[in-house]
């Protein structure tokens, strides 16, 4: 069957104060940016652009105060240095994991007539168990012993459960306009479904679109369960809401909801939150008799593979991590992509259009990439020697083929000093900004080869350099 595509619309964001000023469209007056307040983390201050040196090429991660890191020992040294960086200019500060996930099971079912085992688990976590949010979990019923879950944030709602409020989107929201110059104003309606919920796309491996139930969904997963493999998926604005209202005081709406404020000194963005919720639901496979460990694997596309990007380069459970069209912000390097480079959006436009999405830092490197001490391969090189895969497409207008590659290129001397060359790979497939069975393929190729040692049987290398 042909999957029916589905356009993801591509949001991002960073939070705060004096970036540049956002373009108006023509005809159009700009407004006065407002100043998010800032919050106060433990990680202190660190230099701003003045104070940094211009480079144009990408930073060096085996470079550290001059020195060339050359052993496993010094990697890791070096490896805790690049997460405080990117927490501060790229991610946030996320809060540390709570330490107490606990899943209760609400409902249980065999499903495509009896090849699957569903179970909708309600997460909670945190002082007094009072955050959390469900998760619908699939599992091969054949299987005999413990099998890769594939970890799948998702643009759909969560199968079987019941939609969590949501606020409404302000009509700004995606249009690309200055995010930090629109009316403020302190957002009260909300709508028991997730606002715009058909602006993203649910990726299962045979039918593209949103499945309606659990039903539906383990139909659409056919080849991951055939493969052996299991599933977690649930829906991503139930770690974050994604929405760049802001309240009076200019602080954003978000952080009154979901576990932000619980965590009131960790200045994380939504990329941030949803990557720390990856990890909660990974919490709790850790507890499962079905769930192999150190076999998990995350996937996520468009903004949802940004946060994939995040969870694999901070979590070590994660075996393999798959960003899928990722654009600015993922994979694609933010020296080698943007507006100037050919691409849709580059580091310039999600500061401008979802501030949030960052750290309140990142902010002031737009209009100055090439003072950034970072870049998108410090995401990659974290996770080595674990398996990474970037899943693209060759038409995809939100990032270049240049980007990744630059990026794949600056982490591979990471992957290479731990003995592991070929574990971070890439996988082009004919389509524009969209995840297809195609790409699910790759995946689960990449996926056999890195988890059980198969025969690749492809190539992971492959660019379509024009």
């Amino acid at each position: 069957m042909t999957p029916a595509k589905w356009l993801v619309l591509s949001v991002l964001a960073t939070a705060v104060v004096s970036a540049g000023r956002g373009q108006a469209p023509p005809g159009t007056t700009q407004a006065a940016r407002v100043p998010v307040p800032p919050i106060v983390t433990a990680l202190g201050a660190m230099p701003g652009p003045d104070d940094l040196a211009t480079s144009p090429e990408l930073p060096d991660v085996l470079q550290s105060g001059g020195r060339t890191i050359t052993t496993a020992a010094q990697w890791m040294t070096r490896r805790e240095e690049m997460k405080r960086v990117l927490s501060y200019y790229a991610v946030g500060l996320m809060p540390p994991p709570p330490g107490n996930v606990k899943g209760t099971v609400l409902k249980s079912s065999e499903l495509a007539r009896g090849t699957v085992s569903y179970r909708l688990v309600r997460l909670s976590f945190g002082a007094g168990r009072t955050l959390g949010f469900d998760v619908a979990v699939f599992v091969p019923a054949s299987a005999k012993n413990p099998v890769p879950i594939i970890v799948c944030p998702s643009f759909s709602l969560t199968p079987g459960a019941a939609p969590l409020p949501t606020m409404l989107r302000v009509p700004e929201q995606g249009k690309g306009l200055d995010a930090l110059a629109l009316p403020l104003g302190d957002p009260s309606p909300r709508i028991a479904r997730p606002a715009d919920d058909t602006a993203g796309t649910q990726p299962p491996p045979v039918v593209m679109g949103p499945p309606a139930g659990p039903e539906e969904t383990a139909q659409a997963y056919v080849q991951v369960f055939r493969r052996g493999y299991g599933l977690a998926t649930y829906h991503y604005q139930d770690a974050g809401e994604d929405t760049i209202r802001r309240r009076e005081d200019g602080s954003w709406a978000f952080r009154t909801t979901r576990f932000f404020p619980a965590y009131p000194r960790y200045d994380w963005g939504l990329l941030g939150a949803w990557a720390w919720s990856v990890s909660r639901v990974i919490d709790y496979l850790e507890t499962q008799p079905f769930a192999a460990r150190s076999q998990y694997v995350a996937v996520g596309h468009s903004r949802i593979g940004k946060a994939v990007l995040i969870a694999g380069a901070f979590d070590e459970r994660i075996a393999v991590s798959a960003p899928a069209g990722s654009g600015a912000g993922g994979t694609g390097a933010y020296r080698f992509n943007g507006a100037t480079s050919g691409a849709r959006e580059g580091l310039d436009d999600m500061m401008r259009k979802y501030p949030n999405w960052f750290s309140p830092h990142l902010h002031q490197f737009a209009g100055r990439v090439e003072r950034l001490p970072f870049d998108q391969h410090w995401f990659m090189a974290l996770t080595a020697p674990r398996g990474f895969i970037a899943l693209e497409g060759t038409e995809d207008q939100n990032c270049l083929p240049i980007a990744v590659k630059a990026a794949r290129d600056g982490a591979l001397p990471a992957y290479t000093l731990l003995n592991a060359p070929d574990a971070i790979g890439v996988n082009y497939a004919g389509h524009r900004h969209e995840l297809t069975a195609e790409d699910w393929t790759a995946l689960l190729d990449f996926a056999d080869v890195r988890l059980r040692r198969a025969t690749a049987g492809r190539r992971f290398d492959v660019f379509p350099m024009k």
